[in-house]
């Protein structure tokens, strides 16, 4: 269990954290700027803990890991991912944990066998776009331990309202997090929580499920609107479908490079080459 000494590069009494970021290692977004970077940005903006939060897939590269704790940083394993057709973010989780789970029934199960080890929260819950967990969050309520604060929201365009709702009504935490896909989207939206005596996982979720949490995530401006909307809806679409096409291209080019040559189809393609060739002969 990883575990940083809380006053190493800490300032005053809480700490800053975001849990719900992606990077270019993200299997299905197209995303343009790496974990290190982040990392450099983490450190410059005084945040202390971070999660990973790949889709569908959990951020395992071990050196990463070691680079976060060298500066102080608590890097949290974590995916955010889809079930039954809704994201869900579980932190603290092995890749061989999140394979086996299809469904939220299987959600239950990891949750009851790691109890407080492993933190869920439900992400932009009411938001129409993405793959939204919506007013199914009441059945499912069980499966999280917080709500999902989004960051994109501005006067009457807020539906973290309904979120906030619903977080009063079962006495949940709310979280917010910067989901950023694009580095100079992190750093302006995230939780602060009172600084434990060690910075571990485990002590974390305990401060986050006491709910004495300080939330920063100001109104979009209008030219972050605007931006935010172009790239939700044009830019990264575009990027996520180019990313795709160069997926098939590598994956074709692999096959074919494994593809042992069938000396029989060779000597056909010969013949059928060579036969469309010769001169056709008119019968008389």
């Amino acid at each position: 269990m990883l575990s940083i000494p809380a006053g190493e590069n800490g300032k005053g009494d809480w700490l800053k954290l975001d849990l719900h970021i992606h990077t270019l290692d993200d299997p299905k977004d197209a995303v343009d700027y790496s974990a290190h970077q982040l990392l450099e940005r983490a450190r410059a903006l005084g945040f202390r803990v971070l999660a990973i939060t790949l889709h569908d897939a959990v951020f395992d590269r071990q050196q990463v890991f070691a680079d976060a704790a060298a500066m102080g940083i608590l890097l949290i394993p974590a995916a955010e991912l889809r079930l039954c057709g809704a994201d869900v973010i579980v932190l603290n989780v092995t890749g061989e944990e999140i394979a086996g789970l299809k469904d939220f029934d299987d959600l239950r199960r990891l949750r009851a066998q790691r109890g407080t080890s492993i933190f869920t929260i439900a992400p932009h819950p009411f938001y129409v776009f993405g793959s939204s967990i919506g007013s199914r969050l009441l059945k499912e309520i069980d499966c999280f331990d917080a709500i999902e604060i989004c960051h994109f929201h501005k006067g009457f365009l807020n539906p973290n309202r309904r979120a906030e709702k619903v977080a009063s009504r079962f006495g949940k935490p709310l979280i917010a997090t910067s989901d950023a896909h694009r580095l100079h989207a992190f750093g302006h939206h995230y939780t602060s929580i009172p600084m434990p005596r060690q910075l571990t996982a485990e002590n974390v979720f305990t401060v986050l499920r006491m709910a004495r949490l300080k939330l920063t995530s100001p109104p979009c401006s209008f030219v972050d609107l605007v931006t935010a909307i172009y790239f939700i809806f044009l830019a990264h679409p575009f990027r996520r479908r180019r990313k795709r096409r160069h997926m098939i291209r590598v994956a074709h080019k692999q096959d074919c490079a494994r593809q042992p040559l069938n000396p029989d189809h060779k000597h056909e393609g010969a013949v059928n080459f060579m036969s469309r060739d010769l001169p056709r002969v008119k019968k008389r």
